[in-house]
């Protein structure tokens, strides 16, 4: 019965550290659920007003490349994969900077966050957590989304614009 006691314990503070719901997207690494400010763990994605660049001709040894909004893409991205879906975070027992709360958030069994940086959408925050490495390495090696081109790293952004 100690067993048991402790599993239904463990259950009732493991659910308080879940939210679930219906999304409303913030930008490509942070989403609203029930009014809560969730920042998504382990990843960073373009900002909403950072453009990138990629290419859009080569001839011979030269790459001509255009500006593009990676961070409205990044952002579009994610509200067409979370559109009418219920979305279920597991949250960290942190929050970040600004009083989000952290967390890994699923469509299903799908991890989001995984998802964003393997298409290309947000890079691995390796500063705060290893997880997202390899998908980090897939997207380069297929040159998906910011990795078609050139980018600057959303945090170093976020600093000479602010």
């Amino acid at each position: 019965s100690a067993v048991l006691l402790q599993f239904f314990l463990t259950l009732s503070i493991s659910s308080e550290n879940i939210i679930s719901g219906k999304a409303f997207v913030t930008d490509g690494d942070t989403i609203k659920i029930n009014k809560k400010k969730i920042r998504l763990f382990g990843i960073d994605s373009p900002e909403k007003k950072q453009f990138c660049k990629k290419v859009y001709l080569s001839f011979l040894i030269f790459n001509f490349q255009k500006d593009y909004p990676c961070g409205e893409k990044a952002t579009l991205a994610l509200t067409k994969k979370l559109k009418g879906k219920i979305v279920r975070c597991e949250l960290k027992n942190s929050k970040d900077i600004y009083n989000r709360n952290i967390g890994i958030c699923f469509v299903g069994k799908k991890d989001i966050n995984s998802w964003l940086v393997k298409n290309g959408h947000a890079i691995s925050y390796k500063r705060y957590s290893k997880k997202y490495i390899l998908e980090e390495k897939y997207a380069i090696e297929n040159k998906l989304g910011i990795w078609q081109g050139s980018f600057m790293q959303p945090e170093k952004w976020r600093r000479i614009m602010n």
